[in-house]
């Protein structure tokens, strides 16, 4: 699905000069967004800071980067490189300057009671509100109490439960969220300070696949500058947390209370068993089982079975049982 910042958040129109007066650059560029190192493109903004992601840093197609002077020999010759000492801190203020009401989730003042004429083959509940250009497909049914905010995209055959908040969000065909989850929202991200911390603006979405089922009391925050994804056919049990910019992938399995810590990438065909959690910034590979209160603290590759904390394969766990 495609999607534009600009769809959900103010944005001001800016200059190189004005954001970076103090950087001379080689050549005149224009720069349309700002975007992660893998999907930034030639007329966008980037940053790299850390050396985990050096195989998007060799390969990006951005123009400039924000980066440190030690990474920056990892960018190719021909991206413009912006020193910095902190990038996460210089991105943040960056990003304020840009969109300026990202960093807090505003209220939607466009918020009204859905047209029958506009939504003919849409069936809701009692007191949903709906917002401007919000897209509702055809035969999805809205339970009570729900708001769906502006420019949100709903597919068709979709059931959305009754006390749902649905913001920034693009969602697939016969998807269905259950009552009380709140999807879209803005992810839990600042740069501490002495004085006061500053917040960083979150301007990714949710992105929810078909066929995904999400189960009652669930929080989804959107992506920061990356999106969060959910893959198709993905079950998601009761009161499970998802932070920004995580991917789950197809057919995965998770059951209650299970956390994900924000950047994390989970594989296909995952199980994850209740309670368990997932540190922020993790790959998970495919067809990997994660047992019930687990806590994953590092990498884990294809087709493992771990459990315990720090999660280790199972083997090894069981065997530790054993000798105690």
């Amino acid at each position: 699905m495609t999607f534009n910042s600009s769809n959900f958040y103010k944005k001001n129109k800016f200059s190189l000069k004005k954001l970076f007066p103090k950087q001379n650059f080689k050549k005149h560029l224009k720069i349309n967004d700002v975007k992660p190192l893998k999907l930034a493109k030639k007329n966008d903004l980037t940053f790299y800071d850390s050396r985990k992601y050096m195989e998007y840093a060799n390969s990006t197609k951005a123009n400039i980067c924000i980066t440190t002077l030690n990474l920056a020999q990892d960018l190719p010759s021909k991206v413009e490189k912006i020193i910095v000492k902190n990038v996460l801190f210089e991105l943040a203020k960056l990003l304020k300057k840009i969109y300026p009401t990202a960093d807090v989730d505003y209220p939607d003042y466009s918020l009204k009671k859905p047209s029958k004429k506009k939504f003919k083959s849409v069936k809701f509940g009692n007191n949903v509100l709906i917002g401007n250009k919000v897209n509702i497909g055809k035969n999805t049914l809205i339970g009570s109490n729900t708001i769906i905010e502006q420019n949100v995209k709903i597919g068709k055959n979709c059931v959305i439960g009754s006390n749902v908040v649905i913001k920034n969000s693009i969602i697939g065909d016969r998807v269905v969220i259950q009552d009380g989850c709140k999807i879209g929202q803005k992810g839990f991200g600042f740069i501490p300070l002495k004085d006061k911390n500053l917040k960083f603006p979150h301007i990714g979405i949710v992105n929810i696949d078909n066929d995904v089922e999400i189960a009652s009391g669930c929080t989804i925050d959107r992506g920061s500058i990356d999106d969060t994804l959910i893959g198709k056919n993905t079950y998601i049990d009761n009161q499970v947390h998802i932070a920004h910019n995580v991917k789950i992938g197809a057919n995965c399995m998770i059951a209650g209370q299970v956390g994900f810590a924000g950047s994390s990438t989970i594989g296909n065909n995952v199980s994850i068993g209740g309670q368990a959690g997932v540190s922020g910034h993790l790959k998970i590979g495919d067809k990997v089982r994660i047992g019930g209160g687990s806590g994953v603290v590092k990498d884990i590759k294809d087709n493992e079975v771990v459990m315990g904390y720090p999660a280790i394969p199972l083997r090894e766990f069981l065997n530790q049982q054993k000798k105690k």
